[in-house]
């Protein structure tokens, strides 16, 4: 019993090779396109800094089609002014969470792709097939390598972005709360207004 899971075991960690290097390969695809995204991003941040820091010093909604690419948060909150704190928490972790994720999934993928080969590399060995070896030792440190190439690349625009999300994100609170003040004042004026023209017609109908 023992022996057939064994063999079972051994059969199926051969099934997951080729999956797991053709996800491999897509993250890597992706993790070059996230270099691209977040270059470009650098770029809009640069060239859009003075639109942020103008809405930094003024209000939420102003100007609602002021260009703020490059700025997520900013852009969102000066879109939604009504946007809780929670909600702008939410939609930044929404923001860097592909990054983050394949930063912590690279390296787990890349130690699947060098172990499934092991087994048949020690096979070869007790066999003193040397070639056999030096196949499936190739396989195990080139998918070990590009699952921390693609790891370390999206663990570095993780942290950056996450940097930039955190300075937006202090710099917008405060704004929000302004803005939420303000529609609190808004609302008891209007309130004042209805209750002194209610009694007002309550005076009238009276006399």
């Amino acid at each position: 019993m023992i022996s057939f899971i064994e063999q079972t075991m051994y059969q199926l960690s051969d099934f997951f090779m080729a999956p797991v290097l053709i996800i491999i390969s897509l993250l890597f695809i992706y993790a070059l396109f996230a270099t691209g995204q977040f270059f470009a991003q650098s770029l809009q941040r640069k060239s859009n800094q003075v639109n942020y820091l103008n809405l930094t010093h003024g209000k939420l909604g102003e100007n609602s089609s002021l260009n703020l690419a490059g700025y997520p948060m900013a852009q969102l909150a000066n879109r939604v002014p009504n946007i809780s704190k929670d909600q702008l928490d939410v939609a930044a972790l929404t923001n860097i969470e592909g990054v983050r994720n394949v930063s912590r999934l690279a390296p787990m993928l890349g130690l699947i792709a060098t172990m499934i080969p092991m087994g048949p590399a020690l096979k070869s060995l007790a066999d003193g097939n040397i070639q056999g070896i030096s196949e499936n030792l190739i396989i195990a440190f080139s998918a070990v390598i590009f699952g921390l190439v693609i790891a370390s690349i999206t663990f570095w625009i993780a942290s950056v972005k996450k940097r930039w999300l955190a300075q937006e994100l202090v710099a917008i609170n405060p704004l929000l709360e302004q803005h939420a003040i303000s529609l609190k004042s808004v609302q008891e004026l209007t309130d004042c207004v209805e209750d002194k023209t209610m009694k007002e017609e309550n005076t009238d109908e009276a006399a």
